[in-house]
């Protein structure tokens, strides 16, 4: 199980929407908050600095009002025209400090008390941002009394004025704030989202989904990544993938073609060396003929042989490779049967029975060396199967072949009464090199015979169920076949 397998699922599942999105949505929902916030950073600041603005505006327009009422003489103001310029400048009242004296300078409609005191002279950065936004969290029109620096000698001015034009005005700046940050944030977000995108996301994407690609069919040299012309990371991650992929396609032909020529070549020795083990017996044979010649020259064909025989045994490697298409024909089985007898030396063998149940006149539509191939490997197995019994089991050794023609199928059986097939060996029965029970065997001949009765639309399975082991083969006779002998029933 990989690592990814390994990880706790519950946390896997709380990230469920999130790991839905594309590298492209997680992007965005990057990009939109971060750009969010850096506008919320510039806003508390300009708000604070905003209200500053205001309040220095206010002192300024009282010292100018502070000046035109100060060179008047005492009380030479009208209440009317004190109350005009009270109200052009937003106050309430104005006055100033010369040395110990505070002189009120014009005053309308003064609050029994001041609510709130801000003091220009001492303000800090902090102290400016709390009170903008306390001033804007509060509700009704309380009074502010607003000390600043005066002009000429005069140490300060103070300036009454009413809270609520000040919030109103700071509610309007918000708002005009707000809308342009909207703006600027979603600008800023698409500009950063496209520019990432075009960097990083496409070339990723790109990337993906040739791993996706190549990974259906590794083999195509189609699915090679054409690397592009980038000098930063994506672009040495393309050419070192270009370069992977094209070693991995070169890595998976080659062992392709080796893997057919193995198999090719295991095929050959198999096969090959039951041949040469028939040729051996009929060489044991000849050493029994008293002519010199055949004296001489008999003992050096059987080590021929014998060397011919390991060689093949030693030979045997992996791979696949197809067998050639059969060569079809109605033919009799009995004689295909006598030929495999023969061929596994089972003729002149008085230890292992041999039992020829075929129906007589038995006809099968079949290619008669693949028919051949395909008996004479089960019947070896089941022969080595009997040789490897011990001497002390009482049960006869016998092999039994029957034949039977049900409609347009021929059904064949290979029988004998060994100790049958391990269920180790059942897993993986007909497959090469993964089939054989036997100590130094190779596993190929049930996969040889397995893939010649393919060939032929057929089906060889082990029957369950039987004293050692049984093989069943079915063979169908073809389409073309029937038509043709239905023809000449019809006609007949």
């Amino acid at each position: 199980m990989s690592s990814a397998d390994e990880r706790p699922i519950e946390p896997l599942l709380r990230l469920g929407p999130l790991r839905k999105l594309g590298l492209s949505g997680k992007l965005l929902l990057l990009t939109i908050p971060l750009v969010l916030l850096a506008q919320i950073l510039i806003y508390v600041p300009s708000i604070a600095n905003f209200r500053i603005n205001r309040l220095n505006d206010r002192l300024a327009a009282a010292n100018t009002a502070a000046l035109v009422l100060d060179a008047a003489p005492l009380g030479m103001v009208p209440e009317s025209l004190s109350r005009q310029i009270l109200s052009s400048i937003g106050a309430r009242a104005v006055a100033i400090k010369w040395g110990q004296q505070r002189r009120l300078l014009a005053s309308a409609d003064l609050p029994p008390q001041i609510d709130h005191d801000v003091d220009m002279r001492a303000m800090t950065v902090w102290s400016a941002i709390v009170d903008a936004f306390q001033l804007m969290f509060e509700t009704g029109n309380q009074t502010m009394r607003i000390i600043g620096p005066a002009p000429g000698g005069a140490q300060f001015i103070e300036v009454v004025v009413d809270e609520l034009p000040l919030r109103q005005a700071m509610y309007r700046f918000s708002s005009n704030l707000l809308w342009v940050s909207l703006g600027l944030a979603i600008l800023s977000a698409g500009l950063v989202y496209l520019a990432l995108h075009y960097l990083f996301v496409r070339p990723m994407r790109r990337l993906t989904a040739n791993m996706v690609a190549f990974h259906e069919n590794p083999e195509s040299p189609a699915r090679i990544i054409v690397p592009s012309s980038r000098a930063d990371e994506i672009g040495v991650a393309e050419r070192e993938f270009s370069d992977m992929q094209r070693d991995l396609v070169s890595m998976l032909h080659q062992k392709s073609r080796l893997a057919a020529l193995g198999l090719a070549v295991s095929k050959i020795n198999h096969d090959l060396r039951n041949l040469l083990a028939s040729s051996q017996l009929l060489s044991d044979q000849l050493a029994s003929v008293p002519d010199p010649r055949v004296q001489r020259f008999a003992p050096k064909l059987m080590r021929s042989l014998e060397r011919a025989i390991a060689f093949c045994q030693s030979t045997l490697s992996y791979g696949r490779a197809q067998e050639a298409p059969p060569d079809r024909r109605m033919m009799a089985v009995e004689q295909v049967v006598c030929d495999v007898r023969e061929s596994a030396g089972l003729a002149n063998d008085d230890a292992i029975g041999w039992i020829n149940a075929i129906e007589r006149g038995l006809t099968i539509d079949a290619d008669p060396d693949h028919l051949f191939r395909i008996l004479l490997n089960l019947v070896r197995n089941a022969a080595q199967a009997l040789e490897g019994q011990p001497d002390s089991d009482a049960a006869p050794r016998q092999i039994r072949i029957t034949g039977r023609r049900e409609g347009a199928v021929t059904i064949l059986e290979v029988s004998d009464t060994g100790p049958g097939v391990p269920q180790k060996a059942r897993d993986h029965l007909f497959e090469a090199f993964q089939g054989s029970s036997r100590p130094g065997g190779s596993g190929l001949g049930l996969a040889i015979a397995a893939e010649l009765v393919r060939a032929h639309d057929g089906d060889i399975a082990l029957v369950e169920g039987t004293i050692g082991a049984t093989f069943r083969i079915t063979l169908p006779d073809r389409p073309v076949e029937l038509l043709s002998i239905r023809g000449e029933r019809a006609r007949a």
